[in-house]
């Protein structure tokens, strides 16, 4: 088949795409809700993680803040909901716009830094909106917050029912890997890229750094309030322990799982992270000490992540003919 791809790298990314694509009907045929609400959710995260690496793996910026977004995009369903307004695009528009405002302020001051003095600030910038949140007890404050319907769009995109929903995360991370590839690879990213390697480089040759990666950043948060927004539909409950620091410590491990700097290593580093999570956690009550031996095993001895090992069978592949 001359469409299928050569590479066994590519060929796991198309088979997993291919399997993903039919789930809802096949889980609904052997009944079992519960994978389909498993795998839903894994997805939701792999847009938050497919976001965080574009400025992660592709732009150098390592943001240990990135959750504030997911928690922005979640109370934009949250909060509007509370009053009685449920229309999709208005949640769609809030999470959009007041993540993007947010992302432009925090990231124009964040973005002065570098190493460990950005990584610090985006925290710090994602504990404010944590605590912000944890205060407002009109909206549940450590309690949460339930969200008693979905959001409401024409019935032809509706999210109603855990089918519907899950196309429409499906479909939105789709457009988001379709989106950063197209994206890294115009001129845009390779500027992104290039100040990742050498920022004064990129400088010396007329390119205003900062304001690229300043843009990029307000991207991956746009993208990452998707995140959210899909999170609060599906869960039907938001929180402020979604916008934790350590949240944004896991999808830094999803990207590295899969791949940092990679355009689907996001998505199987993600869904491997969340069926080892729910695999150990039925083993042991203490899986979270066995996990967390494998991923620092994974950052020692695993260079590269999932998309790295592949990447290395296709090397060995090519060099035996």
């Amino acid at each position: 088949m001359g469409w299928f791809p050569q590479t066994i790298s590519g060929r796991v990314y198309a088979v997993i795409l291919l399997i993903l694509a039919p789930a809802p009907f096949v889980f609904e045929w052997i009944n079992q809700p519960f994978y389909l609400d498993l795998l839903s959710r894994a997805l939701i995260l792999a847009i938050a993680v497919v976001s965080l690496n574009l400025i992660l793996g592709f732009g150098g910026m390592v943001s240990l803040g990135h959750a504030a977004y997911i928690g922005i995009g979640a109370y934009s369903v949250g909060i509007p909901s509370y009053y009685d307004f449920y229309n999709g695009w208005l949640h769609l528009g809030l999470a959009l716009s007041v993540s993007a405002a947010f992302a432009f302020v925090t990231g124009a001051i964040s973005l002065r830094t570098k190493g460990v003095y950005f990584i610090m600030i985006t925290m710090a910038f994602s504990q404010m909106v944590y605590f912000t949140f944890l205060s407002l007890e009109e909206y549940g404050a450590d309690d949460g917050l339930v969200i008693y319907s979905r959001s409401e769009f024409p019935e032809w995109l509706t999210m109603d029912g855990s089918t519907s929903l899950y196309y429409w995360i499906f479909g939105l991370l789709l457009l988001s890997l379709f989106f950063v590839r197209r994206l890294v690879h115009a001129r845009f990213g390779r500027v992104i890229v290039g100040s990742k390697f050498n920022d004064q480089r990129m400088q010396a040759l007329g390119f205003d750094t900062y304001r690229y990666r300043l843009v990029c950043y307000v991207i991956s948060a746009m993208m990452c309030s998707l995140a959210g927004m899909l999170l609060g539909n599906f869960t039907g409950f938001i929180s402020p322990d979604m916008i934790g620091w350590a949240r944004s410590g896991e999808l830094i491990f999803m990207v590295i799982i899969g791949g940092a700097g990679t355009f689907f290593g996001p998505l199987v580093g993600t869904i491997a992270f969340v069926l080892l999570e729910e695999f150990l956690s039925l083993i042991t009550v203490y899986w979270h000490l066995i996990f967390g031996v494998m991923l620092v095993a994974l950052v020692l001895f695993g260079k590269g992540g999932i998309d790295g090992w592949l990447s290395l069978m296709d090397r060995k592949r090519a060099d035996n003919g």
